[in-house]
């Protein structure tokens, strides 16, 4: 859509106010509202003006000055306004010298896509990611300088059969058995329906909604593949519809990878490929199906992987997720069809046309913005120095002997560990300036400081069970 376009859709719909939004670099949407007359065509090139350091990890506060500008291609209406809203969403420039700002994640993402181009190996880059969550009934969660502790609850948990809910029916999900039950043990269906629907009325492509393994109302819904920053936004829109359907009726959705102990976690499994002149370079007559290009690719990505995971797993509790036994993909190997790897090759279709990999490690507490563009850097790498991605990883990780199964890479076992990596690691990242050292140095100083010391020095629950007595 055009500006002008924009305007006429405010008119005709009847838009009462104007929702401006964009992601803060740790990943969470932010917004402020004007009133739909306030919008004009200069709006579009001049932007609208607010205070950049108030938010996480931008600006300082002598310099806090930043403007949002719409994209108009963004827009659509908001389905849980309670007045007539339409939505879009902004790049960030600096007022002075209108230059997009380095430390706005959708600004990292169009630059990794400028640079593909520059580097003359793609045109496009396609991402479809597999966002899993929960749906809980309740959450509570405290932590004070005496006291710690958290409390969920789901209708369809496991850990309810015996509860008094008169009546109690008995539809509960059995840990781990949670992947395609029909009603009524799938208590979240209509809901996840609901969802769906409204996620279509927004302008999402949507290819299927199920539960997911999980006891406790674990979810999912499959958007189609789209290009790069698309696909971001898309995410973006996705996450917003699912909170506030769930909150709708009473409920509360997250996207935390490891809500639940003993039980599968929330990932985001990544589809993607690379095309130019309408040519998917993925596809060719090597393993799987695949061309050198996407081994290569394949290489990139296993590479830098503990360096990616700083990014695309960017939460201490992601960690919590990334251990063996519940499907995670901690094994920093390819395959066809084992998903313990990192890398899994689809089969489902024999078509160029859907050839691609699917990165595993990722999971929904990213910044979806930050996260595509890294793994795009990666790949890129693995493309331009030809990595060889090794030997693909068939076996079954369970029949492996200890000693063979000690030789494959495994990912970081800490947010600690990934950024130690990131630190090592992130030249592939300041190519093209697609990351600047401003957005690395500032995401290191952020998570460690904000969340992985911030949890480190609290005391845990579990540990008053294991050493109060001693």
């Amino acid at each position: 859509m055009t500006p002008k376009e924009i305007l006429a859709l405010i008119r005709e719909k009847e838009v009462r106010a104007v929702d401006l939004r964009f992601m803060d670099f740790p990943g969470l949407w932010q917004h402020f509202t004007i009133p739909a007359e306030a919008l004009d065509e200069n709006v579009f090139e001049e932007g609208v003006g607010f205070d950049g350091s108030s938010i996480r990890g931008w600006q300082a506060i002598n310099e806090s000055d930043m403007l949002v500008v719409p994209v108009p291609e963004t827009a659509f209406l908001d389905p849980f306004c309670k007045e007539r809203t339409l939505t879009m969403i902004c790049n960030i420039q600096d007022p002075l010298t209108k230059e997009d700002y380095t430390r706005d994640p959708r600004n990292v993402a169009r630059k990794a896509v400028n640079y593909m181009k520059s580097t003359g190996i793609a045109d496009t880059a396609y991402f479809g990611p597999e966002l899993e969550f929960f749906i809980f009934d309740e959450v509570r969660y405290d932590q004070d300088q005496h006291s710690g502790y958290y409390y969920i609850d789901s209708v369809e948990g496991a850990w309810n059969t015996g509860r008094e809910e008169k009546p109690n029916l008995g539809y509960k999900l059995r840990y781990k058995e949670g992947y395609f039950p029909c009603p009524p043990s799938d208590a979240m269906h209509d809901l996840r329906t609901e969802m769906m629907l409204t996620m279509i009325e927004c302008g999402l492509k949507i290819e299927a909604q199920h539960h997911e393994v999980a006891t406790g109302g674990q979810g999912e819904i499959d958007m189609k593949y789209a290009p790069l920053v698309e696909m971001a936004d898309n995410v973006l829109k996705y996450k917003y519809i699912i909170k506030n359907v769930a909150k709708k009726y009473g409920k509360t959705a997250t996207f935390m990878p490891k809500p639940l102990f003993m039980d599968n976690g929330s990932g985001m499994h990544v589809h993607t490929s690379l095309w130019k002149d309408g040519k998917n370079l993925f596809a060719g007559s090597g393993y799987a199906g695949l061309s050198d290009q996407a081994m290569y690719a394949i290489g990139g990505l296993l590479r830098h992987a503990p360096a990616l995971c700083a990014i695309t797993n960017p939460t201490t509790n992601s960690y919590k997720r990334l251990v063996p036994g519940y499907e995670a993909p901690v094994n920093l190997a390819y395959s066809r069809r084992n998903r313990s790897a990192s890398i899994r090759i689809p089969v489902y279709s024999p078509h160029w046309r859907a050839k691609r990999l699917e990165f595993r490690c990722p999971d929904g507490s990213c910044n979806p913005y930050l996260a595509f563009a890294a793994m795009l850097m990666a790949m890129l790498d693995g493309i331009k120095n030809k990595i060889k991605p090794g030997e693909p990883l068939d076996k079954d990780i369970y029949d492996l002997e200890p000693e063979e199964l000690a030789k494959v890479p495994k990912t970081p076992g800490s947010l600690d560990e990934a950024l130690r990596h990131l630190r090592q690691d992130h030249e592939f990242l300041l190519q093209g300036e697609v990351f600047t050292a401003d957005v690395i140095d500032t995401w290191i100083w952020y998570k460690t400081e904000k969340e992985a010391d911030a949890i480190r020095l609290r005391p845990h629950p579990y540990e008053f069970y294991l050493y109060y007595d001693i």
